[in-house]
């Protein structure tokens, strides 16, 4: 199937699937006589597996990880185990950081008894002296489990 045909049968944009082959996540497929890409049913199967592993938010290091194995179908899957504990613990320290964060916004909602003109909103006024010496739970957004997207 050309790569039109692979994006819709995986719901997966075109460039995301040039951009796993330049990764090496996805073997190049094999090329038509008039240079179009060609893909095989077993690479759709494998960009399923990957969307799905993005889907749980993992990495792509950790999905790199996790191919090994497909590909090595007779390893132990002991480091699989691994890889899944080590998301499991980022992803239990993401919902802390989220529980912390929720927090906070509910405490400089609660700064808010009356509103009324922006010029005197205290939800404002706090924001602007967090800005200017911010704690340590301000100093970062809270972002997905492994920070910025890969």
């Amino acid at each position: 199937m050309r790569i039109g045909e692979m994006a819709t049968l995986t719901e997966t944009p075109v460039d995301t699937i040039r951009y796993y082959e330049r990764l090496g996540l996805l073997s190049a497929p094999a090329r038509t006589g008039s240079n179009y890409r060609s893909y095989a049913p077993a690479q759709a199967e494998r960009l399923h597996f990957i969307r799905r592993c993005r889907s749980l938010d993992m990495s792509l290091a950790e999905i790199r990880s996790l191919l090994v194995f497909c590909d090595q179908p007779q390893r132990h899957c002991r480091d699989v185990n691994a890889v899944l504990d080590e998301h499991i613990r980022h992803v239990d320290q993401r919902i802390e950081e989220l529980n912390r964060l929720a927090l906070e916004l509910k405490q400089l909602r609660a700064v808010c008894r009356a509103p009324g003109r922006a010029a005197h909103c205290r939800i404002l006024t706090t924001l602007r002296s967090d800005a200017v010496a911010p704690t340590k739970s301000t100093r970062r957004h809270v972002g997905r489990s492994h920070g910025a997207r890969e």
